[in-house]
Parts: structure tokens; C-alpha cells; sequence
């Protein structure tokens, strides 16, 4: 141990000595003394830009196309072929002035290196370029966020009037998954009224949660819009769904929505992969605490006859748990009764 570190120290004593060196070596040139400072290590440097900017210019493209499957998942919603579009467009412009600028950056360093009887040109300004170069860009960028305003306008604004609502609520470690019934309308919830008998917080004095029940994973149908309202009960989360290309905050005390419409069963998806346990999901791209690794849903897509085939078959809450409205007033009641005795 103690070599180990005698070793380091004196390594660390000659890295300090060559620095002095070279600070001594800079103020005598800033001094303007005659010595002859041009060594080969300007022609190394500078092969050794062009190495690199070839080296890692080849490593990007050849690992962008080997993973690109692994990035670019195939897409499961209307909504994901706009947001892709938008995306890839986006990549295109960056990505062209990137790779352009750091080209020029490179070969610059090797095409002006430092040599004994060159001299740097004087070219003080050039407003021509300076109103080309501030205009160009603003305008592109002008471009690419209202695109991008005007796709996020139209998935978190109001949704058809016959959109397939589902309330997803996150909480420490978990989502809970709501669905309104037969007459599509969530009924009303607060945050007081959580208890261990009721997770969710809902309000039974309102009649619309009568026929709300629950589910164990999301089920929607395919080329029908779907909405989902978020919230949180705890700490903020995040619904991911990538194969609908959806993401949006489960924030406490501040629901949130999305509406999309899905374009493949997951029957579809799973032939198109060749993938018979494919799955679509949500996940929590939050990091919410220790149990964060476990909030996942999987999302099935059906047929819309199997859809309703599927609602059909649920169960609601108050009829799996007739003590939720036990202590209604006696109209709610008796309205209550009715649907916990329906067949």
C-alpha cells in the first residue's frame, strides 16, 4: 500500500515539474523571447485530430445503425407517427449542423496548425454573415417548436367526446387503474377520503362512480381514441408508454391527460415483431423511491368488439364491496343498491 502511494506522489512531483516547464516556456514567448518553441508535437496534435474525428465519426454511424432497432421501437398510436416524424426531422437539422460544425472544428485544428512562417488572416467582421447566421437558425427553430406545440396542443387538449376514458394513478409503488362504466364518466374523487378500503380516494356520494371498477392492467381498443387521466396520490411520477409515444407527469394535487388513438392490437404488434410475449407498457420514468424498478403496466390492445365485450364483463367496485356505500344517505343508497343487485 504504502509503494502504491509513494509511487503516486512521485508521479504526481514530475507532472508538477513538467508544468512549470511549460508555464516558464509560455511567459518567455509572451515576453517575446527569440527561442525556437515549434516542436513535431504540433504536426502529432494535429494527425491526431483527423484520427479522432474519423475514428469516432465511424464509431457513431456504425453504432447508430447496429442499435438502431433498439432506439427506434415500432409505433403503436396515430399520435406516435406524428411525434416521430417531428423527432426525426429534428434529428436531421441538428444532426447535420452537429456533424458539419465538428468536421470544420477538426479540420481547422489540422489545416492551421502551428506553423513558423504563417500568419493568421485579420478578418475583423462581416455583417452579411452575422444577419445570415442569426437569421437562418431562428427561422428553422421557429419552425421546429411551433411543429412541436401544435402536435402537444392537440394530445393534451380536449379530447373527442367519445373517447375511451381511463384514470391511472400512481403511488408509491404502484398504479391503479380506474375505468368509468357504461356511461363513460369517471366519478369524482378526494385525496381525503383514502382509506385502506378505498385506495383510490373516490367520492361514491357521486353517482357516476357507481358503475366504476377497476382492473389489473389497461385495456383499450384499437382505432378508437382512448384518454387517460393521470394523477398521483403520493410523489410525482411519470406514465410512459413508448410504444404509444406517450409520457406524461402524474403530478399530486395537479391532474394531468393525454388522449391518443391506438393503431395496432398487441395480437398485431406481436406478429409484426415475431414476438409472441411482446407486451406494450407503462412505466415510471420518475424516480420515486426504492420501489421505483416495479410500477409497470402492461397496456392490451383489442379489437374494439372485444373491448366492449371485455367492459361488459367487469365488476364494479361498490358490487365487489357493497361496505363502500354503506353509509350513503338513504336516496344515494338506494340507487347504490340497484347496481350492486344488477345481474
Amino acid at each position: 500500500m504504502y509503494g502504491l502511494l509513494i509511487s503516486i506522489g512521485v508521479l504526481l512531483l514530475i507532472l508538477v515539474i513538467w508544468m512549470v516547464y511549460r508555464i516558464q516556456t509560455l511567459i518567455s514567448v509572451a515576453k517575446g523571447s527569440d527561442k525556437k518553441i515549434a516542436t513535431t508535437s504540433n504536426k502529432v496534435n494535429a494527425a491526431l485530430f483527423m484520427v479522432f474525428l474519423i475514428g469516432a465519426g465511424g464509431l457513431m454511424v456504425w453504432y447508430s445503425i447496429k442499435e438502431f432497432d433498439n432506439y427506434q421501437l415500432p409505433i403503436g398510436s396515430e399520435h406516435g407517427i406524428v411525434t416521430d416524424r417531428l423527432f426525426w426531422i429534428t434529428m436531421a437539422v441538428t444532426g447535420f449542423i452537429f456533424i458539419l460544425t465538428h468536421i470544420l472544428l477538426f479540420w481547422f485544428s489540422y489545416h492551421y496548425q502551428y506553423k513558423e512562417n504563417k500568419r493568421a488572416a485579420y478578418y475583423p467582421d462581416n455583417n452579411k454573415l452575422e444577419i445570415i447566421w442569426t437569421l437562418v437558425p431562428a427561422v428553422v427553430l421557429a419552425v421546429l417548436v411551433i411543429s412541436g406545440w401544435k402536435a402537444w396542443s392537440d394530445i393534451t387538449g380536449p379530447a373527442p367526446e367519445d373517447a375511451h376514458v381511463v384514470e391511472i394513478m400512481g403511488y408509491q409503488f404502484a398504479w391503479d387503474i380506474r375505468y368509468p362504466g357504461a356511461d363513460n364518466q369517471l366519478g369524482d374523487y378526494d385525496y381525503r377520503l383514502t382509506t385502506a378500503m378505498n385506495s383510490r380516494g373516490i367520492d361514491f356520494t357521486d353517482k357516476n362512480s357507481f358503475d366504476d371498477f377497476p382492473a389489473q392492467n389497461v385495456v383499450i381498443p384499437k382505432g378508437e381514441p382512448v384518454l387517460f387521466k393521470i394523477r398521483a396520490r403520493d410523489v410525482l411520477h411519470s406514465v410512459f408508454a413508448p410504444h404509444m409515444r406517450l409520457k406524461m407527469d402524474a403530478v399530486p394535487g395537479m391532474p394531468t391527460r393525454f388522449w391518443f388513438v391506438p393503431n395496432k392490437t398487441t395480437a398485431e404488434m406481436r406478429a409484426e415483431l415475431g414476438d409472441e410475449e411482446f407486451e406494450y407498457e407503462i412505466a415510471c420514468t420518475e424516480v420515486c423511491g426504492s420501489g421505483h424498478f416495479s410500477m409497470r403496466k402492461t397496456i392490451t390492445v383489442v379489437e374494439p368488439d372485444e373491448y366492449r365485450k371485455w367492459m361488459a364483463e367487469q365488476t364494479p367496485f361498490i358490487k365487489s364491496n357493497p361496505d363502500l356505500v354503506v353509509d350513503l344517505p338513504a336516496d344515494l343508497k338506494e340507487l347504490a343498491d340497484i347496481y350492486i343487485n344488477e345481474e
